[in-house]
């Protein structure tokens, strides 16, 4: 854990008046999505035996000091995985120069973390620290971190060339930053194959700057260095296609999937002319973004040219970026982002396009080969929808939610909002009503109805709405509708609740059914119809599935205008050795 958490920089003695006081040291969160600083569990820490208790360690998060008690009360301040959080301990006469042992935990309990399990987390008890990554929804592990990750997953019940099963090509999310095929329990294939008769692939890929880092302003010979990350995935479907035979799967019958980053990435695959017979069928799960919400703010080549620059390589040498060691190479790019990002220039890894990878089929239009293949594209009610800490949501008074949606909305709004989530979703509490998200959902269903207008196959809709019983009543949120299309629901705690199992079995059971023959139809679901010009069918998975039809036309454009903006992206902190940065790059 200490070579994934603890920094190598910023290791020092604290001074006062020209003597030593103290000493600090920096630390990673190792979890992409970050945490709110009430989530966060700290332990004692350890140097060549001396232990610092909790109450002895302060934390810096943001440019503020906060002690162990302050932080389990601060549930406002975020701490993202790009910064490093500095620790700061009271010792007269500091560190003596030289090498020292550091032991150091710490649980991240989250929000919707099941109380036994956040009781139980002790970040003392090593076997512990890594507790809090088994108790949310999406139980998240640590990643490999490797420039060699050109790596894929096979499930299969048996090898039999003859069986010709469906293939589910898997894309992990994390943007086009972060993320593995193993990083979320509920990534795991065994279901599928195993009770569904599938075989369940699963890809790693080159990501942040390994994957998209854009150099073709430095010559021919980097021409499409900025989609390098998208031609490792071509080039797993290409291997799926010449080899999935072996393991039963039959090649003409593969369904690219994936989740956020991952999605975004499926819809890139259908406008590349090379992967268009990769794969018949797509599912777009939480990932379609407006165009330009996600662009850089700074040239490929000021990005680069700053990456030059802390690696004392001259422009005309660039091609010496090839040879620079990994460690060298993360720490000159952290170092870049950051200078930029202090400019105002935000740095976002995606793909661009050119004559590998032809445009966001929301900018131009879609290429022939994505108008043909038969798509599911959704969201999750909530996706990144905020916290708030209102007790017991259900014993809330009509009125109390209703203040609240008009606090955050105003009064005009809150009007309009509530009356247009009660005619949505009628019988669903109030409060849900500012959390529906308005990050994903607008790109989504531009992207259905634009392809409902223009493909000869079908594009279906759905919306996942649940409400769970954690947290005071928490609304589905980004990523957790995963364990139910994996068939998974009985590994992740907290998907077995009430109406658990139906969940599993129908939203199993629609992408299992749409993966053999294009239509996501299955016992236990109303008839689920294809979106049309006009029609954009919704299926609503809750513990009521239920078909609307054009769920979203007065509920979003309200939220849009009223709803407050949540801020997404992250931006840079200084810190005083001025290497904190939207890198991305572990």
């Amino acid at each position: 854990m200490e070579k994934q958490v603890i920094q190598s920089v910023g290791f020092r003695n604290l001074y006062e008046d020209g003597r030593a006081v103290g000493f600090q040291l920096k630390i990673r969160l190792p979890y992409y999505r970050g945490v709110f600083l009430s989530q966060i569990k700290p332990g004692s820490l350890a140097v060549d035996g001396e232990v610092f208790s909790p109450d002895q360690v302060l934390w810096k998060v943001g440019g503020e000091t906060y002690t162990a008690a302050e932080m389990r009360a601060d549930w406002k301040t975020h701490w993202h995985p790009l910064e490093p959080a500095v620790l700061v301990v009271k010792k007269e006469g500091g560190l003596a120069q030289g090498y020292h042992d550091i032991q150091y935990g710490f649980c991240c309990t989250h929000s919707y973390m099941p109380p036994f399990l956040e009781s139980a987390a002790d970040p003392d008890k090593p076997e512990m620290v890594y507790m809090p990554e088994m108790g949310h929804m999406t139980p998240h592990r640590f990643w490999p971190s490797s420039e060699h990750c050109q790596y894929l997953n096979v499930w299969t019940d048996h090898c039999d060339p003859a069986a010709k099963k469906p293939v589910l090509f898997w894309i992990h999310g994390g943007g086009y930053s972060a993320g593995s095929s193993i990083e979320q329990v509920c990534y795991d294939g065994f279901n599928l194959a195993k009770k569904d008769g599938l075989v369940v692939v699963s890809v790693n890929h080159r990501l942040n700057a390994f994957g998209y880092l854009d150099m073709s302003d430095f010559g021919e010979k980097y021409w499409n260095s900025v989609n390098v990350g998208m031609a490792d995935l071509v080039e797993a479907l290409r291997w799926v296609k010449e080899n999935i035979a072996c393991f039963g799967g039959d090649p003409e019958n593969v369904t690219i999937f994936g989740q956020s980053g991952g999605s975004g990435k499926v819809t890139v695959l259908g406008q590349i002319p090379e992967a268009e017979d990769l794969f018949q069928k797509m599912i777009v799960m939480s990932g379609v973004i407006l165009a330009g919400d996600f662009d850089s703010d700074c040239s490929p080549k000021e990005l680069v040219l700053e990456i030059l620059k802390n690696l004392n390589i001259p422009e005309s040498d660039a091609e010496k970026l090839e040879k620079v060691p990994v460690p060298q190479y993360i720490w000159a790019v952290n170092k870049a982002c950051a200078a930029l990002e202090r400019q105002g220039k935000r740095v976002n890894w995606s793909p661009q396009p050119n004559s590998y990878y032809t445009c966001d089929p929301l900018v131009g239009d879609f290429s022939a080969s994505a108008l043909q293949k038969p798509t599911i594209v959704g969201t999750v009610l909530a996706e990144f929808g905020p916290v708030y800490d209102l007790g017991e949501r259900d014993a809330l008074t009509t009125q109390e939610r209703e203040a609240h949606v008009k606090k955050l909305c105003g009064e005009e709004g809150g009007e309009k909002i509530l009356a247009a989530y009660r005619k949505a979703f009628p019988g669903k509490n109030e409060v849900y009503a500012v959390d529906v998200d308005t990050m994903f959902l607008p790109g989504t269903l531009e992207y259905v109805k634009k392809k409902a207008r223009e493909a000869s196959a079908p594009v279906y809709n759905y919306l996942f709405t649940k409400v769970f019983d954690i947290d005071g009543g928490r609304a589905a949120w980004h990523c957790s509708d995963i364990p139910y299309f994996f068939h998974n629901g009985e590994i992740i705690p907290v998907c077995q609740q009430e109406n658990g199992d139906m969940l599993d079995a129908v939203m199993s059971g629609a992408f299992v059914n749409f993966a053999r023959t294009g239509d996501p139809n299955c016992d236990g679901l109303p008839q689920w119809d294809k979106c049309e010009e006009g029609k954009l069918i919704t299926m609503v998975f809750d513990d009521v599935c239920e078909a609307k039809v054009n769920l979203h036309d007065e509920l979003l454009p309200l939220l849009q205008q009223y709803k407050p903006k949540f801020e997404f992206h992250p931006h840079a902190v200084e810190d005083e050795d001025g290497e904190s940065g939207n890198a991305w790059v572990f």
